[in-house]
C-alpha cells in the first residue's frame, strides 16, 4: 500500500468522526500518532510511539489499522486492556465509523486454548491421575465445576464465546476441570464436539476478520516459537509494549517438577504395554533426589547428579512417547490417551532443553515453599534475537505505551526488542511544528499540510537522528521513534517528592524513619494514598503502622481481599489507603480525589539473587556493556514510571509522588531514572510535600 492509496486526510477524517461520535475532543498527540501509525503501515517501517496517559492512544492506532488494506493484529499485555478494547473501544468505534469508505471494521478476539471451556471435557469428563475419566469431582470443587459446566452449555446454545473471563467466578484449579491445553486437545477433526468448539469458532471468526485482538504471549508463541495460532497477518500493533520482553520471556520459560514427571508416568502406564512408563517413574525418583541435593539458585554449570537425572528423564520420556501405540480411528475420542501422551511429550521437551544446558538459556532451581516443592526453571538469556529474526523481519511492528522512553530516549527499549540504534530513521516528512511566543501552538502536519492547531498543548516530538532508508543495509530493520506527549500538565498537576533526608533503604525492610515519613504523609493527605512497596512484608508493615497511628483512616493491604474488591473500597472512601506490591504498580486506574498521594518505598531494582536478571546483567558486562544500567536500572525505570503514572489519570487530578529512596537524587544513575518519569515539579523538602497534600485534602473535603 502506498501513501496515495490511503490519503492522510482519510485517516484524519475517520479519527475526527470517531472522536465526535464518542463525545471526545481532538488531541494533537492522538492525531500525530494516528498519522505516524498510518505512515508506518504504508511504508512497512517499525514505529515506537510513546503516548502519555490521556492521549487516547487506542484510537490513535485503531483508526489507521482499520484503514490498512491487510489484516492487523493488536496485542496487549493485560486482560484489562484487552477487555477495554473488545468491550468498549472497538464496538463504539465500529458504530461510529464502520460504514465509512476504506474502513474494514470486522474484528475478533483470540486467546490461548486453555482460556476457553472444552465441551469434550465437560461432557465426557476429565482424566484423573490414572487417566480414568471422572465426570465431576467431589465436594465444593464439584459444585463449582457443575456451575461452570452449566454456564458452558448455555454459551454453546447461545453462540457465546465460552471464554474464561466471561465465566462465573472461579479459581484456576476449578477452571482446569473444564478446559484443556493444546497438548490435551483431541483436535477438531477427531473430537465429536468439534463443530461446537469455542476455540474453533474463535479461529473461524478471526479468519474472516480484518483486526484480531490477542495478547503478547499468544503473539510470541505464534511468531517466535513458530506454533501457528493466528491467521496470516501483515502488521502488529503492540500496546503496553514496555511489557513485551517480559511476556515473551515468560512464554518461553519452562518448568520441570519431579511430581509432574511422576504424574506423566502414571498417566502413560494405562496405554504403554512395556516397561517404559515404569522407567519414567524411576527417572522421576532420580530427579527428585538430585533436586534435593542441589542448592537453590542459578546454575552456571548444572551439578553432575542433576545433569545425569535430566538426561535420564529425557531418555525415559522419549522412549515412553515412542511406546504409545498408534491411535486407531475407533480411539479417536480417547481424551485420556491424548492427554497422557501430551504430558509425556511436554516432559520430554522440557528435559531435553534443560539437559542441553545451552549458553542461550538460563537454568535455576527454585526455593521450596510450604505449598510448592523446589523445581527447575529454564528461560532464554535474551529475547531480542528471536524477536528480531522471527517477528520484526517478517511483520511491520508498531509498539506503543506511556513508558517507552527510558532515560529520555527510545534506545534502551528499542535494543531490548531487537531494534538497533543505527537503524533509527530521520522522519520522511514533518509531523509537528511548534511555534508562537505566548504559549506553544502545536501544528500537526500531514502530507496535505496543516491539520489542526491547539494552543497551549504539550508538543509531540519526533526523534530526528539516524540515516535515510537508502543508506541502510538490506537486512536492516528501520524504525522511527515518536513521543506524542500527554495532555496533562505534570509540572502544575504533580509534585515529585524525594525524601533525601532519609537513610538509604536496607535489607531489613522499612526502618523507623521510613515508617514515620509514611505516617506523616498519609496524615497530611487524610488518606487518599496508594502505597507501592518492594515486598509484601514492607506493605504489611506499613499498613500495620498506619492503622496503629491513624486509626480514623481505613487502611487496606494487598491480600486482605481480592484486588477488584480492594480497588472498589479504595475508590468509594477517599479517606482510605491501599498498600501493596507489584500487582498495584501497573494497571490500577483510580482517577479523581481517591488517589492524591503515591508512595514508593524504594527504587524497584530486581533482587540481586534473581536468576534471570543477574544472568542478563553479567552477560551485558561480558559483552562490554554496563550490565547494571542495561538490566537493573532499565527494570527499575520501567516500574518507577508505571508506578508514578498511577497518580495523574485525568486533567483534573493533582497530587504527590513520594519516593522514600534518597538514591533517586544522590546516585549517579538517579538522572536516568528521573528522566524516565513524567516531568513533575520536584522537591526534596518534606514540608513542601506535606503542605501541598494538606491543601489538596482541604479542597477535596
Amino acid at each position: 500500500m502506498t501513501a496515495e492509496t490511503v490519503p492522510s486526510s482519510a485517516v484524519r477524517e475517520t479519527l475526527a468522526a470517531a472522536v465526535t461520535a464518542l463525545g471526545g475532543q481532538e488531541r494533537p498527540g492522538q492525531l500525530a500518532m494516528a498519522e505516524a501509525v498510518a505512515h508506518a503501515l504504508e511504508e512497512h517501517q517499525h514505529l515506537l510511539v510513546q503516548a502519555g496517559t490521556g492521549t487516547g492512544k487506542s484510537l490513535g492506532y485503531l483508526v489507521p489499522a482499520l484503514h490498512h488494506d491487510k489484516r492487523v493484529v493488536v496485542a496487549t499485555a493485560t486482560l484489562a486492556l484487552q477487555h477495554q478494547l473488545v468491550e468498549r473501544d472497538l464496538p463504539r468505534l465500529v458504530d461510529a465509523v464502520g460504514g465509512r469508505k476504506g474502513v474494514d471494521a470486522s474484528y475478533a478476539v483470540l486467546k490461548g486454548r486453555s482460556n476457553y471451556a472444552c465441551l469434550h471435557r465437560i461432557r465426557e469428563g476429565a482424566p484423573d491421575d490414572q487417566g480414568e475419566l471422572i465426570q465431576v469431582p467431589e465436594g465444593s470443587l464439584g459444585a463449582k465445576v457443575l456451575e461452570l459446566r452449566g454456564w458452558a452449555e448455555q454459551q454453546a446454545e447461545d453462540g457465546g464465546t465460552g471464554e474464561k473471563d466471561a465465566a462465573p467466578r472461579h479459581t484456576d484449579k476449578e477452571w482446569r476441570q473444564v478446559s484443556v491445553s493444546h497438548r490435551e486437545c483431541l483436535g477438531a477433526a477427531k473430537c465429536p464436539f468439534g463443530d461446537e468448539c469455542f476455540v474453533e469458532r474463535a479461529r473461524e471468526k478471526a479468519q474472516k476478520s480484518h483486526l484480531i485482538v490477542t495478547n503478547h504471549s499468544l503473539l510470541a508463541i505464534d511468531a517466535i516459537e513458530g506454533v501457528p495460532m493466528i491467521p496470516e497477518y501483515d502488521a502488529v500493533v503492540i500496546d503496553e509494549a514496555h511489557e513485551l520482553t517480559a511476556r515473551v520471556t515468560q512464554a518461553a520459560t519452562d518448568e520441570l517438577w519431579a511430581s509432574e514427571v511422576e504424574r506423566a508416568s502414571r498417566r502413560a502406564v494405562k496405554y504403554v504395554e512395556g516397561k517404559e512408563a515404569d522407567d519414567l517413574d524411576d527417572a522421576a525418583d532420580a530427579l527428585r533426589a538430585a533436586i534435593g541435593d542441589a542448592e537453590p539458585g542459578r546454575f552456571d554449570t548444572v551439578p553432575e547428579d542433576l545433569s545425569d537425572a535430566l538426561i535420564l528423564v529425557r531418555d525415559a520420556a522419549r522412549a515412553c512417547v515412542s511406546a504409545f501405540p498408534k491411535q486407531q480411528d475407533s480411539d479417536a475420542a480417547d481424551a485420556g490417551f491424548t492427554q497422557a501422551k501430551g504430558m509425556v511429550q511436554d516432559v520430554f521437551a522440557t528435559a531435553e532443553r534443560m539437559a542441553a544446558n545451552a549458553d542461550s538459556d538460563v537454568i535455576w532451581l527454585t526455593e521450596g515453599t510450604d505449598r510448592f516443592p523446589p523445581h527447575l526453571c529454564i528461560a532464554p538469556l535474551q529475547v531480542w534475537g528471536p524477536m528480531r529474526d522471527k517477528l520484526l523481519a517478517d511483520k511491520t511492528v508498531v509498539m506503543t505505551s506511556a513508558t517507552l522512553m527510558l532515560g529520555g530516549d527510545f534506545t534502551t527499549l528499542a535494543a531490548s526488542v531487537g531494534l538497533k540504534p543505527t537503524e533509527r530513521l530521520a522522519p520522511s516528512r514533518p509531523v509537528v511544528e511548534v511555534r508562537g511566543a505566548a504559549g506553544p501552538v502545536v501544528e500537526v502536519r500531514g502530507a496535505a499540510g496543516p491539520v489542526v492547531e491547539v494552543r497551549g498543548a504539550p508538543a509531540p516530538s519526533l526523534e530526528t537522528s539516524g540515516p535515510d532508508t537508502d543508506a541502510l543495509p538490506d537486512d536492516a530493520e528501520p524504525w522511527v521513534g515518536l513521543d506524542v506527549g500527554s495532555p496533562f500538565d505534570y509540572g502544575k498537576q504533580a509534585i515529585l517528592y524525594v525524601a533525601r533526608h532519609l537513610p538509604p533503604p536496607g535489607r531489613d525492610g522499612l526502618g523507623t524513619s521510613q515508617l514515620d515519613e509514611i505516617v506523616e504523609l498519609v496524615d497530611a493527605a487524610e488518606g487518599r494514598t496508594l502505597g507501592l512497596f518492594s515486598s509484601r512484608r514492607a506493605a504489611e508493615t506499613a499498613a500495620e503502622k498506619v492503622r496503629e497511628r491513624l486509626p480514623h483512616l481505613t487502611t487496606l493491604a494487598q491480600g486482605d481481599a481480592q484486588l477488584p474488591e480492594l480497588a472498589r473500597q479504595f475508590v468509594e472512601d477517599p479517606h482510605t489507603c491501599l498498600f501493596g506490591t507489584l500487582g498495584l504498580w501497573q494497571g490500577l486506574d483510580v482517577p479523581g480525589d481517591t488517589c492524591q498521594l503515591v508512595i514508593i518505598d524504594r527504587i524497584p531494582f530486581p533482587r540481586p539473587d534473581d536468576p534471570l536478571m543477574s544472568a542478563r546483567q553479567r552477560a551485558a558486562d561480558q559483552a562490554g556493556g554496563n550490565g547494571f544500567m542495561q538490566v537493573a536500572a532499565t527494570h527499575a525505570a520501567l516500574l518507577l514510571a508505571q508506578g508514578a503514572g498511577r497518580l495523574i489519570r485525568t486533567n483534573d487530578d493533582k497530587g504527590v509522588v513520594a519516593v522514600l529512596d534518597p538514591r533517586l537524587v544522590t546516585a549517579r544513575y538517579g538522572r536516568f531514572l528521573t528522566a524516565s518519569l513524567p516531568p513533575m515539579w520536584t522537591t526534596t523538602d518534606p514540608r513542601v510535600a506535606r503542605q501541598a497534600l494538606a491543601r489538596l485534602a482541604a479542597t477535596a473535603g
